[in-house]
């Protein structure tokens, strides 16, 4: 299964070297950076310890959105305790969910944000699904290397399953249901129904195969209902 682990402008090479070790120790290979030049630093290498070749391999891009560009199912890590955001997926629930989503939604990445701040809300808007680590105390928490390590032992199990030839519209099945559910709130007008949109932000990304292609059978059966709109002709 093809799995980047993107790491968001981390500041500290020893964090970047100490997830480089991680994801080679559980199976990993892939990694990008977003924003960040501190993997250039000698400190990331001596903490890689073994996983330099993970260091010479990876790919590095100005924005999340860049990072993203061939990704067809986003998992985004953040602290529980931002407010907006209440539908998250614990790391264990991750694997049942990735061992459907494996077998139609091609490539999907981990995302993990700034040391001191994490993701902004614009790029945890970019996920698919919220991931957060269940702690007894919200301090202190997990640094980013230890992070990364939680999340790969967790999902090393997805890293020994076989490749699965995916078709490109089976791949792209997620991503058209959400341009067609936010095309049919804007026709409805309550596309500014900023709940009901992170709502439907947070839950699509858990719908199974199924689920999804009945969602959009329904969308279509709704779309072709609705009354023509011709506001925009007046």
């Amino acid at each position: 299964m093809q799995f980047p682990i993107i790491l968001v402008s981390p500041a500290r090479a020893e964090n970047i070297g100490a997830a480089a070790r991680a994801m080679k120790t559980m199976g990993f290979s892939e990694l990008r950076i977003v924003a960040s030049d501190a993997y250039l630093k000698p400190e990331a290498r001596w903490v890689a310890h073994g996983a330099g070749d993970i260091l010479d391999n990876l790919q590095h891009f100005p924005t999340l959105a860049d990072a993203l560009h061939d990704v067809n199912f986003t998992i985004a890590t953040t602290a529980r305790s931002r407010a907006k955001f209440h539908y998250y997926a614990t790391p264990q629930e991750l694997v049942p969910m990735l061992e459907e989503k494996r077998e139609w939604v091609g490539k999907a990445a981990l995302v993990f944000g700034r040391e001191d701040s994490g993701l902004t809300n614009e790029e945890l808007v970019l996920a698919d699904v919220l991931t957060g680590v269940p702690m007894v105390a919200d301090y202190p928490s997990l640094n980013l290397g230890q992070a990364v390590m939680v999340y790969c032992y967790q999902l090393s199990s997805l890293m020994q399953l076989p490749a699965v030839e995916i078709k490109e519209a089976d791949a792209q099945q997620l991503s058209a249901l959400r341009q067609r559910v936010s095309a049919l709130t804007a026709r409805l007008h309550v596309d500014d129904d900023q709940k009901m949109a992170d709502w439907l932000q947070q839950r699509l990304g858990r719908l199974t195969q199924r689920d999804t292609a009945m969602l959009h059978r329904l969308l279509h059966d709704i779309e072709i209902n609705l009354p023509v709109d011709n506001s925009d002709n007046k």
